[in-house]
């Protein structure tokens, strides 16, 4: 792992650093066949920083990537943070509504987009986003683009490239503080937040994955996250970068691939979120499960049911945390902690401070009593900024000093940290935070719905996470098709939004101020009159 000193934490700097000591040795490696080396990756995105300021790209403004995990998303993130415009990544599986606020809230001077992904952008009105330039990467240029994009200058990536020729940008040299990212949570009771990431706050992510997994350069990290989140890219590749080692990324997880993809890349480490590492322990048996080089592996949640069984069946010791996009990664599990459910580890604590807190008072609960986790940092530039235009939410968020993550835990008699379930009302699915209130606004455009609440519920197999059920009141006199619904929803709303459960209801109980009244809904579950897609045989598509 490299030092540098905080005063040059950036993302530019990190690169420039290993391009000088490791020359031409490979970074990235990708599924499709296309690769990075340090050296390459410096060159490269020095040329294309200049084809972005021949778009006019200047420090400030916003390139807004929808991109898979190619290597077009890597180029376009450095490159723009050369200029000091900031990059802003976006849920490949948006699209509707949940794009249309993020484009709008963004204002991206440039989208760069793959081919398959521009129908998402389809029925976006004219000027959300103030787009000026359209990048079309990774097949060819539609005949005719969404309306969205029609007073836009459209180019392939090869055309956007070619804009370097013959010039030379003035770069710009970023700071800690300088904000390098936005990257969207979901909201609970509102619209998607754009989280401002400063250059240390994102350094710090791949500081403290180097630190807690011991990464070494010899090591290759098996990449199977989005790089839009912020564990594939700030964990996961910038930890690789700081480590001087290799990553080999997949453009998604597959469990029934998962040890093929270990043996090919030679992983020796990798990160499993949500019910991934679940997925990985419910494949059949094989006498080959522990033919692999993986030695460790970031996991969370870990099941009762299955995380005990998981080490010495694959050979692989897991290794917990907590986190947040907001609030970096401030607590890290150590290889000598027992494997429980729930035990996040240790504060990093040169870096912030951690406290339990009554939810409603703030006031600190003894050790052992479960309360609020809340979290604040302890060195400048390691946590996020804010909500971009949203500032309101950012005070909401750091109510009496402390930024509260809305989870709930425990401090044991060690000093560990204990994560027991979530406060807010959000729906954690297949590793997704989703809002409620963002589908219940698809649901309630549909023409036979007259209003909606949607909820998270356990069910078994769900690895310790929710899945999506939506009470619906037709209109008076409407008849609808649940499966039509689904339809209607998976054409509106990324995959893993759409709910599996449907019940229609005469009415929604609501508290004296009209909000629904929805732990009722939770607490009743499953009834005889829900309706489950997946009981049905209705299978969704993959885009």
């Amino acid at each position: 792992m490299i030092e540098l000193e905080r005063t040059r934490w950036t993302l530019v700097d990190l690169v420039r650093t290993q391009a000088e000591r490791l020359g031409e040795q490979e970074f990235l490696r990708f599924e499709h066949g296309t690769r990075l080396t340090y050296a390459g990756y410096d060159r490269d995105t020095d040329r294309l920083a200049a084809a972005f300021a021949a778009l006019g790209v200047v420090a400030g403004d916003r390139v807004l990537a929808l991109v898979k995990n190619r290597i077009e998303f890597m180029l376009a993130m450095l490159a723009a943070q050369k200029l000091g415009a900031v990059f802003v990544t976006i849920n490949t599986e948006l699209k509707g509504a949940f794009l249309e606020h993020q484009l709008a809230n963004a204002e991206p001077r440039v989208v760069v987009v793959d081919a398959e992904l521009v129908p998402a952008f389809a029925g976006i009105p004219a000027g959300t986003g103030k787009v000026e330039s359209v990048i079309v990467t990774a097949g060819a240029m539609p005949e005719r683009l969404p309306e969205v994009f029609q007073s836009a200058e459209a180019l392939t990536f090869d055309g956007f490239a070619a804009l370097a020729e013959g010039r030379a940008a003035e770069l710009f040299q970023p700071t800690p503080a300088d904000i390098a990212a936005i990257m969207y949570t979901s909201g609970t009771t509102g619209p998607a937040k754009g989280v401002l990431m400063p250059h240390g706050h994102c350094c710090l992510f791949g500081f403290g994955l180097c630190r807690t997994l011991d990464l070494r350069p010899e090591d290759v990290y098996y990449v199977s996250m989005p790089l839009f989140h912020a564990n594939a890219l700030l964990m996961q590749v910038l930890g690789v970068l700081i480590a001087g080692a290799r990553a080999y990324v997949v453009e998604r997880f597959s469990a029934g691939r998962w040890l093929d993809d270990l043996r090919l890349s030679g992983a020796t480490v990798t990160n499993a979120l949500g019910v991934m590492p679940e997925f990985i322990f419910r494949q059949p048996p094989s006498p080959r499960d522990r033919e692999h080089s993986c030695r460790r592996m970031m996991a969370v949640p870990v099941g009762a049911d299955w995380g005990p069984a998981f080490e010495p069946r694959f050979g692989i010791r897991i290794i917990q945390g907590f986190g947040m996009t907001e609030c970096n990664i401030p607590i890290y599990g150590k290889p000598e902690d027992p494997l429980l459910p729930g035990l996040a580890g240790h504060v990093m604590d040169d870096f912030f401070q951690v406290a339990i807190v009554d939810p409603e008072s703030d006031e600190p609960v003894p050790d052992g009593e479960v309360g609020e986790i809340v979290i604040r940092p302890t060195a400048a530039n390691c946590f996020m900024a804010g909500y971009f235009r949203m500032p309101e939410k950012t005070v909401e968020a750091w109510r009496n000093l402390w930024f509260h993550t809305g989870d709930a835990g425990r401090r044991d008699e060690q000093g560990r940290i204990h994560y027991i379930d979530r406060i807010k009302d959000c729906i954690r699915r297949r590793g997704e935070n989703i809002s409620s209130f963002e589908v219940e606004q698809v649901l309630n455009n549909h023409p036979d719905v007259a209003e909606s609440a949607v909820v998270g519920i356990r069910v078994a197999g769900a690895g310790g996470e929710e899945e999506v059920k939506a009470l619906i009141v037709p209109r008076p006199g409407a008849a609808i098709d649940n499966a039509g619904l689904i339809d209607y929803c998976a054409q509106r709303m990324p995959r893993f939004a759409v709910p599996r459960f449907v019940e229609q209801v005469a009415v929604l109980e609501k508290t004296p101020t009209g909000k629904v009244r929805k732990q009722p809904l939770r607490d009743a579950g499953l009834t005889a009159g829900t309706w489950d897609r997946e009981a049905a045989g209705y299978v969704l598509a993959r885009r």
